[in-house]
């Protein structure tokens, strides 16, 4: 019988893989094994059964041996407001119905009850939780505000409900949305200030389980096709071709995911950076058009009311100049350079830090400020922050604006534009951390920063991707930042007391970058590792889910999951075409960079692959880094690279080198980071309460170590300006976050001039403020606000205004206020008023600071709203101004 060549090509990939599925594994670490037909995890394992269909056994074992302790504490208006961090009331669930004792607000209730060795939480157990709010009820009374533990005031008319948050479901430590779960809300139907509400504990429907077997119902051959001597990767590559069919909308735009409608900024660049302009370039454009308001990228709805607290919505130039990379669509360059142009000029006034080179705003995707940030920090702190991730985004940006501008013939913005990455890169220095080898997470503090020293994953990848590290440091990070078993936490060590969403955590997508970053740094033991972490999951669930626990590997237990998530399944495409293939594309061609673990090697096939007017039939074999040789319809290329003017169908053979690669990981058990110290102040003392698994104390004086201490308090002098901090130190050296910073400000060197001494005040019945009452500003009320101060003695002074902004909840919506601040005529910064509650007009704040050098004398401050100020609401741009404060810092 004689055979087709196409047919005897596919004989022999079948002869692959019956050689290559052996019981040999092609990876093993402690936590599973990657085989080339399945994944096998304890007693659980997914099998290939063939290219097209999937099976596996694996169940959830989350619900099976949950703690009968329960963990939890009261919530006025879903904030952490009713006791100190760390001080819980826990309850021993050992019945199937249980009862707390009448717990008063505000006071430790400790349960003592003995759990019986081997006891965990019954199904669908019973918890009736009973809350004394008398006293919060007579304080309003009285006084018509509650004040918190800390300090902070409540007022009547701002009380809208009281919540619990827990450790156990239903309940979650997410002080933000625990509004948005009805049952975590407790009632008082008679009115005797005795507030209730049951729960129903470990129910046999929140048992976690995925489906137990996949195979392709769709037609994907419109796209690449991909054949390997390794099922399980043929087999993952399919699946994520048939989801991301599933994530196309009837409006040609992209689904985030299962569980997620909508189109998200961060979500959709990032994965149309990773395969999506390749495999979707029409659904790119339309997806990243969703996201343009008046001429600008919009950031999606995040903390204190989005932009500019979060800034990494410039990860849309990255994803637009893929596209463009991809397809070399003239006009979408041309209109994508106008757009990116017009954001960047307001992120340049708003985010953009002179001092330090870099750039202000929340972590890139770490939009859930308890997963990442110390809990002391406020909107506007994250504001002033200056991390990684989002500063690395904005480095990209402006080499891209440099290109776009080159191509244009834009020559003037195209130096700038480079000026400006370069003045960025050189500013990433300060987060470089020589004893670690890695970069930290960002600067945080207020009139100083330090800075963390934990690792953030997807930051460090794109560093290393994006040539913000040089050459010798992207090895470094490669080698260096911590992973665990089964994956790149998105940060390492973990936050205490935080379930897992972005703590604790590690996201397919980010494993991916990390994949590529590990490639381009010549590692083959991390693109390895992170290859099967990205396999396991995919295998066992049948579904690339949008992130699992660090710890266990489990996708039951962080705070919010989905299947079918866009850039999971964008991610799992992108380690053929961007690792194994190495395909990369410059302006006006396409360079192939494989990068074939010695473990994948073989024979691998990738057909119909599309690049602008040409079909490419690429064959590989090998492994390695090096091509030791390469033909494009059997003619030899040296370069790699592939002309864009190619048209036509093409044949392309590359042979590795089989060359030996070097590199290792740092693979570290979890850890837990101590718990945040709270200190205060008093007559020339800091002190603050023991902190649990603390060997010592780390005294911060701003932003730098100045002492250490193995007691809980330290002499400052009284007479001097200086801002502290706390860190708390375990016994491996390992410390928390930096405390809340503490100013101690001598007599004389504060002052603060009532807003309403300038302009006529609110007739607003709010409460809470200083002085005879506060000034409205919004877009139509006080555009420009000025006000007179007089200053003693020259020096640096810290300017900032005590603020309302009741047009939202801390953690969503859009209306943060922002304003151009103007001293004696000339720019000095931007002040942003971020959100601090959903109609908590009498909840008063800080902005962030503004340092300016002030001669003794009469200045004007001018607090105005400007173009650039335009926040992504685009109507509510409004907060009521209490004070101007100013604190003289040093005297030059």
């Amino acid at each position: 019988m004689k055979y087709s060549i196409p047919v005897i090509f596919s004989l022999l990939l079948t002869a692959g893989y019956v050689n290559a599925q052996s019981s040999k594994p092609i990876y093993t670490s402690k936590a599973y094994t990657v085989y080339a037909d399945r994944v096998v995890q304890g007693k659980y394992t997914a099998k290939a059964i063939s290219a097209t269909e999937l099976q596996s056994d694996y169940q959830s074992p989350a619900n099976l041996y949950k703690s009968p302790v329960i963990d939890f504490k009261f919530s006025i208006n879903g904030k952490d407001n009713e006791l100190p961090s760390g001080n819980d009331h826990h309850f021993s669930c050992i019945a199937q119905a249980n009862e707390t004792p009448l717990i008063k607000f505000g006071e430790s209730d400790a349960d003592h009850k003995a759990v019986p060795q081997g006891s965990y939480l019954k199904p669908s157990t019973s918890f009736r939780i009973r809350l004394d709010m008398r006293a919060v009820l007579d304080a309003f009374k009285s006084k018509g505000y509650y004040t918190c533990f800390n300090g902070d005031k409540i007022y009547k008319a701002d009380f809208k409900g009281v919540y619990v948050a827990g450790n156990t479901a239903p309940m979650i430590w997410d002080f933000n949305n625990i509004h948005n779960r009805p049952e975590l809300e407790l009632k008082d139907p008679d009115g005797d200030g005795i507030y209730e509400t049951t729960l129903v504990l470990n129910k046999p429907q929140d048992a976690n389980s995925t489906a137990s077997s996949w195979k392709m119902t769709k037609d994907v051959s419109a796209f690449p096709q991909y054949h390997s001597g390794y099922r399980i990767s043929d087999a993952l590559y399919n699946l994520a071709l048939e989801e991301m069919q599933n994530a196309v909308e009837p409006d040609s735009t992209f689904r985030t995911g299962k569980e997620w409608g909508g189109v998200w900024t961060r979500d959709i660049s990032y994965s149309i950076i990773l395969s999506m302009a390749v495999l979707q370039p029409r659904v790119a454009v339309y997806s990243l058009m969703k996201k343009v308001k008046n001429g600008r990228i919009i950031q999606d709805t995040g903390t204190g009311g989005a932009y500019p607290v979060s800034s990494d919505r410039m990860i849309w130039a990255v994803a637009a100049w893929e596209v463009y990379k991809v397809t070399g669509d003239k006009d979408w360059l041309e209109k994508a350079y106008r757009i990116i142009k017009k954001s960047a000029a307001d992120d340049a006034l708003n985010v953009y830090d002179k001092e330090t080179g870099m750039v202000r705003g929340e972590s890139s995707f770490l939009d859930w400020r308890e997963e990442t940030y110390p809990k002391w920090m406020q909107p506007a702190d994250i504001y002033e922050s200056e991390c990684l991730g989002t500063t690395v985004v904005h480095y990209q940006v402006n080499k891209v604006l440099a290109s776009m501008a080159g191509l244009l013939n834009d020559k003037a913005a195209a130096k700038s534009y480079t000026q400006q990455a370069a003045g960025i890169k050189k500013g990433l220095n300060n987060l470089w951390l020589p004893s670690k080898g890695y970069y930290g997470q960002y600067l945080y503090g207020r009139n100083y920063k330090t800075v963390s020293p934990r690792s953030e994953a997807l930051g460090e990848a794109l560093a290393v991707l994006f040539d913000a590290a040089d050459a010798g440091k992207q090895q470094m990070v490669v080698n260096n930042t911590p992973v665990n078993e089964f994956g790149i936490p998105c940060i390492y060590p973990q936050i205490p007391n935080i379930l897992p969403y972005h703590n604790n955590a590690v996201w397919p997508f980010v494993e991916t970058y990390w994949a590529m970053a590990s490639a381009k740094a010549g590692n083959e033991e991390a693109v390895f590792r992170a290859i099967s972490a990205i396999y396991r999951p995919a295998a066992l669930w049948l579904t690339n889910k949008e992130n699992f626990v660090a710890s266990n590997g489990d996708f039951a237990g962080t705070q919010i999951n989905s299947s079918n998530m866009l850039w999971s399944l964008s991610g799992n495409i992108a380690l053929v075409y961007k690792v194994l293939f190495g395909i990369h594309y410059n302006e006006n061609s396409l360079q192939l960079k494989p990068f074939v673990p010695r473990a994948l090697a073989g024979t691998r096939t990738l057909d119909n692959f599309k690049y602008r007017g040409a079909t490419l039939n690429i064959t590989m074999e090998g492994y390695g880094n090096q091509i030791k040789s390469m033909t494009l319809d059997s003619k030899v290329i040296t370069d790699a690279i592939i002309s864009a003017d190619l048209t036509g169908k093409h044949s392309v053979k590359i042979v590795l080198a089989n060359n030996v690669l070097a590199g290792k990981s740092n693979l570290s058990p979890g850890y837990i980071a101590p718990e945040t110290p709270i200190a205060v102040y008093a007559k020339g003392k800091l002190s603050w309460p023991k902190t649990a698994g603390a060997a010592s104390y780390r005294i911060i004086k701003n932003g730098q170590p100045v002492a250490n201490t193995k007691t809980t308090g330290y002499a400052v002098n009284a007479n001097e300006y200086a801002e502290y901090q706390v860190i708390a130190v375990d016994t491996k050296g390992v410390g928390s976050f930096a405390s809340e910073p503490l100013q101690v400000v001598p007599a004389g060197s504060v002052q603060t001039i009532e807003a309403e001494g300038s302009v006529d005040q609110s007739p607003l019945a709010y409460q809470g403020f200083t002085g005879k009452g506060f000034v409205e500003i919004s877009k139509t009320v006080n555009i420009s606000l000025n006000i007179a101060v007089k200053v003693d003695q020259n020096g640096i002074y810290a300017i900032d205004f005590r603020y309302a902004n009741g047009n939202g909840p801390i953690n969503t919506e859009n209306k943060c206020a922002i304003r151009t601040l103007d001293v004696d005529k000339h720019f000095t910064g931007t002040v942003v008023l971020p959100q601090r509650g959903k109609e908590e007009w009498s909840n008063w704040g800080y902005s962030n600071v503004v340092k300016v050098k002030l001669g003794k004398g009469m200045h004007q401050i001018k607090l105005q709203l400007k173009d650039a100020n335009e926040n992504m609401n685009g109507d509510v741009n409004q907060a009521m101004i209490d004070h101007v404060r100013l604190i003289r810092l040093t005297d030059h």
